[in-house]
């Protein structure tokens, strides 16, 4: 299985964009990397009236569109908790998860003092670092946003502890 890392943080902390700069860089550095974001709302793949949409409406509960070089799979669930998802990147190298804060996995999070005062997880022993834009101190290492080679530093050497 894949070394998971969430990426835990308030609302518009600028969780997706850290996860964009991290992408490039792991990649860079040889890895294969997957992604989950978790969201409350909904969401849809399948525009309306298309054949996947239509699939779905007709009551299937599973439907994958493969394409040249790509696969897409809506998959009818309950509920979904990270380690059920886990499976579907056992070909990835690590996933970077955005969200799913209370789930017991390593976290970095994604902190703005203009947003809320003090970082949520403080006090979580699986807590690895805090990435801020203020000069925060913590029992972890914490970084700028733009130090990415370095927040790649600590996700390597996490991802290489595991193996």
């Amino acid at each position: 299985m894949p070394s998971v890392i969430t990426i835990v943080g308030y609302s518009n902390s600028g969780k997706t964009t850290l996860i964009e700069n991290l992408i490039p860089e792991l990649k860079r550095r040889g890895y294969r990397i997957g992604t989950i974001k978790h969201t409350h709302h909904g969401f849809s793949m399948d525009p309306k009236g298309k054949d996947t949409y239509r699939h779905r409406a007709a009551g299937a509960d599973t439907v994958l569109a493969a394409a040249p070089g790509q696969i897409a799979l809506v998959k009818s669930v309950a509920e979904a908790d990270l380690d059920s998802l886990l499976p579907y990147f056992q070909d990835m190298d690590i996933v970077l998860v955005e969200g799913f804060k209370q789930e017991k996995k390593p976290k970095i999070e994604v902190f703005r003092s203009k947003i809320h005062p003090i970082p949520l997880f403080l006090k979580d022993n699986l807590l690895l670092a805090i990435v801020t834009d203020s000069p925060y101190s913590a029992n972890v290492p914490v970084f700028q946003f733009e130090n990415i080679p370095a927040i790649c530093d600590l996700i390597e050497k996490h991802f290489n502890k595991r193996k």
